[in-house]
């Protein structure tokens, strides 16, 4: 029967989506999707420097801003190139944050193949094989599509900041990369050109580091994106971060996410080490009850505990009490980049997407892999405009990967918030019932989600296969004029939900990387010239 639901629904799910490509195609804005901007239209860190080095004489090949997930593992992968590399960080001590702790299967693959895999190795981090999702007392598992990897393939859970330390650790090692202590003012900018940063060390000293490319990885409280980006981020809700000690409590499903679609939206539960549990709760908007008068303890006893599963209920009491609550912004910023000669954006400070699904640093590790691949046929980087023509291809070769995870991401946190409006409410009740079914119906969606099969219209085609259940479902044992029009009215909800998402990530970079003309641009041949 479940067979035959999804044999009937997949055709019309492809026609649906077609014709909104369609017609988000045609009232597309007709102004490129890629702006070339010139850095002294917006001097926001941005300085102009006079100075002009001769070519040869900066021992460095690559600047990166920044030290977090994507600095390091950026750091380490040009280091193990040849790259001279020269990595500067506000603050090398360990991180302490409540998210990045979930590092899906798809971004172990792509540690795999950057050789960093043994970097969560002796940080005590856990083995994620697939998710738990909770509803109205129901609950159901779906794992991650593993069998046809290596048995250590899974996820991995752990403290975020033992998983950056590892890295930088390993990016030290090598000779030609040097990790230096000091907060970046600014960019230096000549002849329309980033020529390196102005920053200030530990000590207070003011210093400017010159090199042929600039890699801006400093995080999504980036104060230099303005210049390299069009930055609109959106905020859609606030994470509430507790940490859970494991005594005879356990998670209902071991070696699993838990995914808890309360109301007013979801609640997060994975585990960070061998006795603790991390807790997310998702507060939806920008004002959350405050934490020093106890709005925020009461809040959680009162609204969410009562939501929480049984076996976790005693535990996420005891966390409230001891008083260790934090809370972070969510940030969302589709990847709009002008393309700036000398200069890159990586990571958070490009783009950013809901932490619901954990696919942040996949993301990063996927964009390093790229553009690894790009760097390592050239030699001489000096070359600014020839380099940032050819690495426009970057942000269409990176599109599979991330634009899939964040599309997911926006859109499974938009279908998993409770709504008073009843087209929403059946969206959602369809997709914890859709993932349920068990077979394709939850292998694909989880293949999505885990970064194991970046394709943009898979995602499509599922996540209007769940639409098309639910509107099924409406028309069991007969289509009433009412069940009708909810039926037309989740369509409408659906379509409302995931076109806008797709429409920022870029349809046409999504659907047909092909015929952006930067996708099959060849590596600069390397003219000799000097290149100031």
């Amino acid at each position: 029967m479940v067979n035959f639901m999804m044999d009937k629904y997949i055709v019309p799910s492809f026609i649906v989506s077609l014709l909104g490509f369609l017609l988000l195609y045609i009232l597309r804005p007709r102004t490129p999707n890629y702006k070339k901007k010139d850095p002294k239209s917006d001097t926001h860190n941005v300085i102009t420097s006079n100075c002009k080095p001769k070519k040869g004489s900066n021992d460095t090949d690559v600047i990166i801003v920044g030290a977090g997930v994507a600095g390091a593992a950026l750091a380490h992968t040009l280091g193990k190139e040849g790259r001279k590399v020269h990595v500067i960080e506000r603050d090398l001590t360990e991180p302490d944050r409540i998210v990045g702790e979930l590092l899906q299967p798809g971004g172990y693959l792509k540690l795999i193949e950057l050789g960093l895999e043994d970097c969560v190795e002796d940080i005590d981090a856990q083995r994620v094989v697939g998710y738990a999702l909770f509803k109205d007392g129901k609950s159901t598992n779906v794992s991650y599509p593993l069998e046809n990897f290596h048995s250590d393939v899974a996820g991995r859970s752990f403290h975020n900041g033992r998983f950056i330390q590892k890295m930088r650790e390993k990016a030290a090692t090598l000779p030609n990369v040097r990790l230096e202590q000091g907060t970046v003012t600014s960019l230096i900018e000549e002849n329309g050109s980033i020529k390196g940063v102005q920053y200030k060390t530990k000590t207070g000293l003011e210093l400017k580091a010159h090199a042929p490319l600039t890699v801006v990885c400093d995080g999504c409280f980036s104060n230099l994106r303005r210049s390299l980006c069009d930055p609109k981020v959106d905020i859609p809700s606030c994470f509430v971060g507790l940490v859970l000690e494991l005594e005879n409590d356990r998670l209902p499903y071991p070696n699993h996410g838990h995914v808890i679609l309360a109301d007013p939206s979801p609640i997060l539960f994975y585990p960070i080490s061998s006795t603790e549990i991390r807790c997310l709760v998702d507060v939806p908007g920008q004002k959350l009850p405050s934490l020093a008068n106890g709005d925020m303890s009461n809040y959680l006893k009162t609204m969410v505990a009562p939501q929480v599963p049984p076996g976790l209920h005693d535990a996420f009491l005891s966390a409230i009490d001891k008083g260790h609550i934090r809370t972070m912004p969510n940030r969302s910023m589709p990847a709009a980049p002008y393309p700036t000669p000398g200069a890159l954006l990586l990571g958070d400070s490009f783009n950013m997407r809901h932490p619901l699904t954990g696919g942040g640093m996949t993301v990063a590790l996927s964009d390093i892999s790229v553009l690894r691949n790009l760097l390592m046929p050239l030699q001489d980087l000096n070359d600014a405009d020839e380099l940032c023509k050819y690495l426009e291809s970057f942000y269409t070769l990176r599109k599979p990967v991330a634009s899939t995870i964040n599309t997911l991401a926006g859109a499974l946190y938009k279908v998993f918030c409770a709504s008073p409006d009843q087209a929403r409410r059946e969206m959602r009740e369809a997709c914890f019932d859709y993932l349920s079914l068990g077979g394709t119906c939850s292998t694909g969606p989880i293949a999505l989600l885990s970064g194991l099969n970046p394709s943009p219209l898979s995602l499509v085609l599922h996540f209007f296969a769940v639409a098309i259940y639910g509107v099924g479902r409406l028309f069991v044992p007969f289509p009433s004029p009412k069940r009708l029009w909810i039926g037309a009215r989740l369509i409408s909800a659906a379509s409302g939900i995931i076109f806008p998402i797709i429409k920022a990530e870029g349809i046409r970079q999504m659907f047909f990387p092909t015929t952006i003309p930067a996708y099959h641009r060849a590596p600069p041949v390397n003219k000799g010239s000097e290149i100031c």
